[in-house]
């Protein structure tokens, strides 16, 4: 016998029994310590007991990885109801119920969970071993915030969130490589969120599970929903795009098309291909400058094109591009290229974004096309003809535009303004108006700041683009290159009008359209968490019908039973006005010689926090037991002058019960950065005793007091013995007051001040998207 058929055979022979020995051999209870009747609790908490001691980021151990793969995967099992079920009765996380099922099944399962735990070995578990091919796609809240949504309105962003530990993540890894550099080359953003450091930015999102995938352009975010495929994440982006960046042109239309550039006040752009649909490159070029140019595509292989192709010589084998400004008989540039590259394309229509003279109708175009001078070597002027919309002025401007054609240079830009678009613009410039009333201008300008400080100098004469005309202008021009000062006229210009933004009406109507469209998409999906704004619109405007009328019949019935005698109506008037003035003092006096203070547990969480009504606060001390007593005395003390307001409600929380709670509320008051590593050593050891949250419910945010340093103004001894005072110690020398009490209620040092803040409005609030479980 061979000796490789020789192997085959031993191997045969010897997985069936490697595959009915392998379920014994794991026990995921002996794994994680605990017993057969642990509570999920139990196992969770044992789970994450021993995933931090062996962590292999935190354990140095050589066997630290293997370890930690063991406890997942019993944690996995047992976190499992139906897996652990199974693993009872079978010894097997499987579902099969007989024995040959079970024993074929597990030899499938040998099989599948070999090449599956060969991947999951490969998967990184520290830095040094990271796949680094999305670090550089890795976003974080501030920058996201602050660079990725406003250059989404310039190129659509595909973004995934993932975290360690996810297993599906892995499954799409290969896809979501080869997509994320074929997207980036073609001109799309790219993105990768670790839900585990930027949770924040994860909960912003809205992505609640991993790995969720979601587009992102002009600042809207849409979940992907199909399978994880390079044709579905390649037309999920398209859609993404608006549907008329693009115009088919054929020889019926193109006419039409090149002469919009008048209304349009855009250079227009042909792309000959012989792809029957209009490539995705191309649609994202013409979302990133849509702003500013107006695209068309022409399939020269389609019958209707002959025309448009011979007209302009169209090589139809080799893909070409064509921009149009004010002359649609001959394109401005060209440029052909077998592969039409995104950075060749960049470069071609940078050069190409305005018309020979294009029209001011913004500011922001004028800003572009007459930039502020930085220096005397970067000057640059603008030649403005000032001229009234109709055929009257036709003429004048054709002579306006062959003069700035044949003079075209770095340091000029030929513009033109429709003085009665514009009036404001041009009665700055147009000192003698009865001069020029009916009549076009010509004024020669530098912008000296962004405040709209000009020096300009205007043309003597009207222009009618007559030889005469044409040599005034160049003469001057000639001047300025070697006598700036020839601008001796300054004045400052309002901003422009934008002639083309669009009106409310229409802007209405689209943000409607938008809505309802992604209101649709969620119904559809039956995604209700990112319903839940509509519902909380519907649910808010019910309550504002209906509750209003129960509240204002409840008022009635209390005014009517409060009524005072009529004896005393002049007096109460008088106390009322006396309230309205001082209604911040008065809620503050105290009501009461105590303070109430009522722990915060599972039982009242709801009723005390999530159910909060709308304008109270519930102030919450967090302590343990080794600091309750001292603690609590020192808050009444602070709190005890704010007791008089009834929409605020004291409370305390036990760090040693529900510090998971605490951290997970602290970690949205945490600056727009990485969350350090949770694994350290001091993880257990923060103390949080002495913080201070003011938990508004209804609107889910929190204020948040940090306790003061031992070292910090007012010392420790002070509040010592303000609460001596208060018990009236009969001598200093008995005082209850010991150093380490004093350095514990110095904690709440100041707390008076903040609460002040508090009630004022003026602290900085956290907001996180939904209360979380006590326990």
């Amino acid at each position: 016998m061979e000796p490789g058929r020789a192997g085959c055979l031993l191997l045969l022979l010897l997985l069936p029994a490697l595959a009915a020995a392998a379920p014994g051999d794991f026990d995921p209870y002996r794994v994680l310590g605990v017993g057969r009747s642990s509570s999920q609790a139990d196992i969770k908490k044992a789970y994450k007991r021993l995933a931090r001691e062996w962590h292999p980021d935190k354990n140095k151990d050589p066997g630290a990885e293997d370890k930690f793969i063991q406890i997942s995967k019993a944690y996995e099992i047992l976190s499992n109801e139906e897996k652990r079920a199974n693993f009872d009765r079978y010894g097997d996380a499987g579902e099969s119920q007989g024995f040959s099922q079970q024993q074929h099944r597990q030899f499938h399962r040998f099989h599948d969970g070999f090449y599956f735990d060969e991947s999951f070995f490969h998967f990184p578990f520290n830095s040094e071993r990271r796949d680094t091919s999305d670090e550089k796609y890795l976003l974080h809240f501030s920058h996201y915030i602050n660079e990725i949504v406003p250059d989404s309105f310039k190129k659509p962003y595909l973004i995934k969130i993932t975290s360690d530990w996810c297993f599906s993540c892995i499954h799409i890894e290969p896809v979501w490589k080869e997509v994320a550099q074929e997207l980036e080359a073609l001109g799309a953003g790219i993105g990768v969120v670790h839900a585990g450091y930027e949770r924040r930015l994860a909960h912003h999102l809205g992505a609640h599970s991993t790995p969720t995938l979601l587009g992102l352009i002009n600042g809207k975010i849409t979940f992907f929903h199909n399978a994880v495929v390079r044709e579905n994440l390649r037309q999920f982006v398209e859609n993404l795009l608006p549907g008329n960046l693009v115009e088919k042109i054929t020889d019926k239309n193109y006419i039409r098309f090149l002469s919009h550039w008048r209304k349009d006040n855009k250079p227009h752009v042909l792309l000959f291909d012989h792809m029957p649909v209009v490539p995705l490159l191309y649609k994202l070029t013409a979302f990133a400058y849509r702003d500013y140019l107006s695209f068309g595509y022409v399939y020269v292989g389609l019958r209707g094109t002959e025309e448009l192709s011979s007209q302009y010589n169209i090589n139809v084998y080799t893909p070409t591009m064509m921009i149009f400004k004010e002359h649609i008989d001959r394109p401005a540039d060209v440029v052909q290229a077998r592969e039409m590259k995104k950075q060749l394309i960049d470069d071609f229509l940078s050069q190409n974004k305005f018309l020979m003279v294009a029209r001011l109708t913004s500011q922001r175009l004028f800003q572009e096309l007459c930039p502020v001078k930085k220096s005397h070597r970067q000057r640059k002027h603008c030649v403005v003809l000032l001229t009234e919309e109709g055929e009257k002025f036709a003429e004048a401007y054709e002579a306006f535009l062959t003069f700035a054609v044949a003079n075209t240079k770095d340091t000029l830009r030929f513009v033109h303004i429709y003085s009665d678009r514009q009036p404001e613009f041009a009665d700055a410039l147009l000192m003698d108006e009865e001069k020029y009333r009916g009549r076009s201008a010509v004024v020669i300008l530098e912008r000296r700041n962004n405040a709209g400080k000009i020096a300009y100098k205007v043309l003597e004469e009207a222009w009618q683009g007559s030889k005469e005309d044409n040599f005034i202008l160049l003469d001057l021009l000639d001047q300025l290159r070697t006598d700036p000062g020839l601008l001796s006229s300054e004045t400052v210009v309002a901003d422009l009008n934008d002639e083309l933004a669009p009106m409310f009406l229409i802007r209405w109507f689209y943000s409607t359209v938008d809505y309802i469209s992604d209101w649709w998409d969620s119904l559809f999906h039956s995604n209700w968490r990112e319903m839940m704004p509509l519902l909380s619109l519907l649910f808010s405007a019910l309550f504002i019908l209906f509750g209003t009328v129960i509240v204002q019949a409840f008022s009635d019935s209390s005014d009517t039973r409060d009524t005072p005698p009529s004896g005393k109506e002049e007096t109460v008037t008088k106390t009322e006005k006396n309230d309205a003035s001082f209604s911040k003092e008065s809620n503050r006096i105290p009501k009461k010689s105590f303070v109430e203070v009522t722990e915060l547990t599972d039982i009242n969480y709801t009723s005390n926090l999530v159910r909060l009504r709308p304008g109270h606060m519930n102030v919450v001390l967090i302590l343990s037991n080794s600091t309750k007593t001292p603690l609590l005395q020192k808050f009444a003390l602070e709190v005890y002058m704010f007791t008089g307001s009834s929409s605020l409600h004291f409370s305390f929380l036990s760090l040693d019960k529900h510090r998971e709670w605490l951290e997970y509320l602290l970690e949205f008051a945490q600056d727009a950065a990485p969350i350090p590593n949770q694994y350290d050593k001091h993880f257990l050891e923060r103390d949080y005793t002495g913080y201070v949250l003011a938990l508004n419910g209804h609107k889910k945010y929190f204020c948040l007091f940090k306790p003061h340093r031992s070292g910090d103004e007012g010392g420790t001894l002070g509040s010592c013995e303000d609460y001596d005072a208060l018990q009236h110690a009969e001598a200093r020398g008995k005082s209850s007051c010991s150093p380490g009490s004093r350095s514990i209620k110095n904690k709440l040092h100041k707390l008076s001040f903040w609460m002040e803040r508090l009630l004022e409005g003026s602290l900085q609030r956290f907001y996180i998207p939904s209360w979380p479980a006590l326990d």
